[in-house]
C-alpha cells in the first residue's frame, strides 16, 4: 500500500497494490497492521455501501459532531466519483481548506479522512457504488450537514447540474452550523 500525502495533515490517498492475471485482479484494501505502520490508527466499527444511479448525484457535505466524529476510509467500487474532504477543525492551520480526489473502480484508490472533516462525493458516471468504513457508529443526535455550495468553502464541483436529496439541498451554510471540533 502506498500512502500519498495531501496538502492537509492527516488526510491521505492510499494506492493499494493490485495483482492481476487472466482471471482478473486482487487488492488488499484494509489491513490494520499495514495501516498502523503507515501511521493510520482508526478502529473501524462499521462498513457502509451506497449506490447512486445517475451521474451528477452529490451526497454531502456530511459529518458527525464530537463525541461521535467519524474517521472514514472511502473507495468507489463501481464507476467513479469526485470525493471531497473539508477540514473543519477550528484550530487547524488548514481550517476550511478542502482536497478532492477521483476515486474509481479502475484506479482502486482509497481516501482516508480523519475525524474533524466534512465529507461529500459527486458521481462522475452512472451506476456508482461507494463503500466506506467508519470508526464511530452513526448518531442521529450528532449528525450535521453543510450546504454543498457554501461560498465560505468554495468547492469546485466541476458542474452545476447536480442531483441532490432534499436534506442536502436544504442543508445550512457553515455560518449557521454548530460544529464542535
Amino acid at each position: 500500500m502506498e500512502l500519498v500525502k495531501t496538502k492537509i495533515e492527516g488526510l491521505f490517498i492510499l494506492e493499494p497494490q493490485v495483482f492481476g492475471d487472466r482471471r482478473g485482479w486482487f487488492a488488499e484494501t484494509y489491513n490494520e497492521q499495514a495501516f498502523a505502520t503507515l501511521g493510520i490508527a482508526a478502529g473501524f466499527v462499521q462498513d457502509n455501501h451506497s449506490f447512486s444511479a445517475a451521474k451528477g448525484t452529490l451526497r454531502g457535505i456530511h459529518l458527525q459532531n464530537h463525541p461521535m466524529s467519524q474517521a472514514k476510509l472511502v473507495r468507489c467500487t463501481r464507476g467513479s466519483v469526485l470525493d471531497v474532504a473539508v477540514d473543519l477543525r477550528g484550530n487547524s492551520p488548514t481550517y476550511l481548506q478542502w482536497v478532492s480526489v477521483e476515486l474509481s473502480a479502475d484506479n482502486h484508490k482509497l481516501f482516508f479522512i480523519p475525524q474533524g472533516f466534512g465529507h461529500a462525493f459527486l458521481t462522475l458516471t452512472d451506476d456508482c457504488e461507494f463503500q466506506y468504513k467508519v470508526d464511530q457508529f452513526y448518531s442521529k443526535e450528532c449528525e450535521c450537514s453543510i450546504r454543498y455550495d457554501d461560498p465560505a468553502l468554495g468547492i469546485d464541483w466541476g458542474t452545476d447540474r447536480l442531483i441532490l436529496s432534499n436534506k442536502d439541498l436544504n442543508a445550512p451554510f457553515l455560518a449557521d452550523c454548530d460544529i464542535n471540533y
